[in-house]
């Protein structure tokens, strides 16, 4: 008997231990699930590897992963700020900023790679324009419908803005610069390889850029930011939040979980991306609308819920902070690190967006500048801006790809 205690007693640490473990698995489980509403459609994750997999239909394949990404976006947004909690406020603003559009650069870089270029500059120009006009709008109406005005930093808001503008014109400097040179056969290659050039040039000098707002942001004028980041913790931590998801997680389950949904949503981007070209043929829809409208509506699903639940509760810095921040981390971050990615796999591309994005872009950043100027907001200013979101979507609804010109 006293030769099988031993034995035993391990069985039985090894059973509590595999008990321990799943229990840790559950609840961590549970924190996930709860940390946004769109986390119910999570059933469509194995239903789109399912029909990926199988190779069904692309119209199902698209829809169903399309479905899939929403959820995984918000999951690694979460995922990300319980990182960046456990990592201090200065590495945390760095994590969230490189890893808050990760659905976008996931995406993009296997577009990229498959050579599709007119996806990836449709879905950078698209994630701004959603940002900036449909999210800001619906922030406008859902926090105002009951109020008479509500307020927000205008001079954080007005720097986000500023830098948008520097953005936009790093788009029209390239279309100008095609614009202005001769259109023939003979020097497209040389026109074509000079804008190449140039929009690499250009694409280094927005990161640096980028970095520089980093530093502004979160260490030389951190203090014109500290209310969003009180914001931003009261809006995570409040006793609802704790009721339904209890704890928050380790940096080891933040780890796994950002690992986990990484991987599940690079296979769905790649079976979404796969099936553009079918897609395109079937349903008589350009790349140009897919990639500016649709395309957009996943990786920023997540950031629309707590947009508008934030200015529901009167937290208009958070959520200008959301809408204007991503939309800042798409033009001077994203954009120019797929150029460089392009450069490195050797794909040509380019800021050279077409003349027609660039006049919307610059007509969507004067609006929301426009809106913003005042340091005030009401619902009849986010009508305004959900209209002009419309009024892109139709016009890209009708606007045809080159292709389908000539």
């Amino acid at each position: 008997m006293d030769s099988n205690t031993p034995l035993l007693s391990s069985t039985r640490a090894g059973v509590r231990h595999s008990t321990s473990a799943l229990a840790n698995c559950a609840e961590v489980s549970k924190i996930v699930f709860y940390s946004s509403p769109v986390n119910y459609l999570l059933v469509f994750v194995p239903l789109g590897l399912l029909f990926g997999y199988g190779g069904f239909s692309s119209t199902w394949v698209f829809i169903l992963n399309f479905m899939s990404i929403i959820p995984l976006a918000a999951i690694l947004a979460f995922a990300t700020e319980q990182l960046s909690d456990k990592a201090g406020s200065t590495i945390g603003g760095l994590l969230n900023a490189t890893l808050g559009n990760a659905v976008e650069l996931i995406v993009s870089v296997i577009a990229l790679k498959e050579g599709q270029i007119r996806i990836v500059q449709a879905s950078m120009l698209g994630s701004i324009l959603s940002n900036l006009l449909l999210v800001l709008g619906f922030c406008f109406v859902c926090g105002g419908y009951n109020r008479t005005q509500q307020k927000f930093n205008q001079t954080a808001a007005q720097t986000m803005s500023s830098l948008l503008a520097i953005s936009s014109a790093s788009l029209l400097i390239p279309a100008a610069f095609k614009a202005t040179l001769p259109d023939d056969k003979k020097s497209v290659h040389f026109v074509d390889a000079k804008i190449l050039s140039l929009s690499r040039a250009t694409s280094i000098v927005l990161l640096i850029v980028y970095v520089l707002f980093l530093v502004f942001q979160l260490g030389s004028h951190r203090e014109m930011f500290e209310q969003q980041n009180e914001e931003t913790e009261e809006v995570l931590h409040n006793q609802e939040q704790r009721d339904l998801v209890g704890e928050s997680m380790s940096i080891t389950s933040s780890l796994v979980i950002l690992t986990i949904t990484t991987v599940l949503v690079s296979i769905c981007a790649d079976f979404l991306v796969g099936t553009i070209d079918d897609i395109v043929a079937s349903s008589g829809l350009s790349k140009t609308f897919i990639g500016l409208i649709v395309i957009p509506i996943v990786g920023n699903a997540a950031e629309h819920v707590t947009s508008v639940i934030v200015a529901m509760k009167d937290k208009m810095d958070l959520a200008l902070s959301v809408a204007i921040g991503s939309s800042l981390q798409i033009s001077l971050f994203v954009t120019p690190f797929m150029v460089l990615v392009g450069w490195a796999i050797d794909v040509p591309m380019t800021l050279n967006f077409a003349t027609f994005e660039t006049v919307i872009m610059l007509i969507s950043v004067f609006l929301s500048n426009y809106l913003i100027l005042d340091g005030e907001s009401n619902w009849m200013e986010g009508s305004m801006s959900l209209a002009m979101y419309v009024l892109v979507a139709l016009a890209f609804f009708f606007y045809p790809d080159e292709q389908a010109v000539k």
